[in-house]
């Protein structure tokens, strides 16, 4: 029976936070991570309530001080009691040494392996999909590590390069590591895909069962060979346009593709030679001058796989053929690599508008890159907090980090405690669009209520 009542302007973040507790979550972070300051507050618990801040929807530190410290409601559902100054936790933050980011992401590394379903995917029945990119951290230029570099939609921008791993079916993220603002994906390829097999467990028969993804930036010679060496099946673009316009002279038969309009590909006959067999496509896309620009794919991936990847059957309008056609499988592949546009860069996106990734910036590079693994670790409790709400309510299982953070997490309601300070059950406002899927059985003291992941009220 419900004892004492608090509100909250973030109930369904609440009920999130209640569900990392009694998971253990943070508990991980306060094991492993050992900074050397202690004042009122501990450091992990300043940096528990920074990451709270970030799911609350903030896009600074300082708005810790508006949205968490407030709602007390909020930090007793993950665990406090209390929340620190914005000041405080900044200190914290510029604390924080190459030793503490190591701490901080064996830490992240650990709750993954314990938590997300990446770690448990079935390689015997389905492989792993893998994007693999970098996005550009823009900021100022006094900072550590800053430099002109690539920044999409923002030319001769100063920042800093993020690269990241996605578990593209899960929408996990399995790596973030920042860099200076010069490094891009031809600098930073084999320390992603070494960091990412630590953390996946990838051995020999995993990593043939593991597709990577990746952008041109990725695609020399050195890194599909060492790629290839590694068993890894590719869908890749080659890193040079001229080599992809010299490659193209020996497509036989161009085809209009149906997905991207004017864009025409074909089968390379005389294909670049790697380390191992591959498939090579070429695409011809033609420019208002007259002349086209030119690039290549490079995939080891079988047919049956590339039409999995792409939702469709093997053999599509088909039927009675043993084998698809040459053209279908042509087209599939080049809309595989296309859907990197809703997986990674999508993600990208998504934490960049919903988690406020590029607005938390440190001169510090050792603290922007604890406040990188932070937004890391919320971007992943975010999509498992949705999959845990989608169970009983399926409508939000679509919904990506911006609509988590700035809508599904922002349901305010009554929480109701039993005389042991334990949460029983959420009291949200029927007035909230939102708020009717999450009512999955009815009416408890007057109010709309619905029981947090499927935990009895009693």
């Amino acid at each position: 029976m419900s004892k004492y009542t608090d509100h909250s302007p973030r109930a369904s973040l609440a009920a999130v936070g209640v569900w990392c507790k009694e998971k253990g979550r943070w508990n991980i972070v306060r094991a492993q991570v050992q900074i050397a300051q202690t004042i009122r507050h501990s450091p992990t618990d300043k940096l528990l309530d920074a990451m709270i801040g970030i799911l609350a929807g903030g896009s600074g530190v300082d708005e810790v001080n508006t949205r968490v410290r407030p709602d007390g409601a909020l930090q007793r559902a993950f665990g406090r009691t209390d929340c620190a100054e914005q000041s405080t936790i900044s200190e914290t933050l510029s604390a924080c040494t190459t030793e503490y980011i190591g701490q901080m992401r064996s830490a992240i590394r650990a709750i993954l392996e314990d938590h997300g379903a990446c770690r448990n995917h079935d390689f015997a029945a389905e492989m792993l999909r893998v994007d693999i990119d970098m996005t550009g951290m823009p900021t100022g230029r006094n900072s550590e590590g800053v430099s002109k570099g690539y920044s999409a939609g923002q030319p001769n921008c100063r920042g800093r390069q993020l690269g990241r791993v996605l578990a593209t079916a899960y929408e996990e993220i399995v790596v973030d590591q920042l860099y200076d603002g010069k490094r891009q994906l031809t600098g930073s390829l084999p320390d992603l895909v070494e960091q990412a097999e630590a953390t996946l467990h990838l051995d020999d028969a995993r990593r043939a069962r593991t597709i990577l993804r990746i952008d041109g930036g990725g695609g020399t010679d050195q890194h599909i060979d060492w790629l290839l060496g590694r068993g890894y099946p590719l869908l890749v673009k080659m890193f040079s346009s001229a080599r992809a316009a010299n490659l193209a002279t020996s497509v036989r038969r161009w085809h209009a593709d149906p997905k991207v309009a004017g864009r025409q590909i074909g089968w390379i006959e005389a294909p670049h030679p790697y380390a191992a067999v591959t498939r090579q496509i070429a695409m011809r896309t033609p420019k208002e001058k007259g002349s086209g620009s030119y690039h290549a794919l490079v995939t080891t991936v079988d047919d049956t796989t590339l039409f999995r990847l792409a939702g469709q059957p093997k053999q599509p309008k088909q039927p009675k053929q043993s084998k698809p056609s040459q053209q279908a499988v042509l087209i599939t592949a080049s809309h595989d690599y296309d859907l990197r546009g809703g997986g990674l860069e999508t993600q990208n996106r998504g934490d960049k508008q919903g988690l406020a990734l590029t607005h938390r910036n440190k001169r510090r590079f050792a603290a922007q890159e604890v406040l990188v693994l932070h937004a890391q670790l919320a971007h992943n409790i975010a999509i498992w907090g949705r999959n845990a709400i989608a169970r009983h309510a399926p409508a939000f299982a679509h919904f990506g980090i911006q609509r988590i953070i700035r809508g599904l997490f922002r349901i305010p309601g009554a929480i109701h405690y039993d005389d042991r300070g334990r949460l029983i059950a959420i009291a949200f406002n029927p007035r909230h669009p939102y708020a009717r899927p999450l009512w999955p059985v009815g009416i408890r003291h007057g109010h709309p209520f619905a029981v947090p992941f499927g935990q009895n009220v009693g």
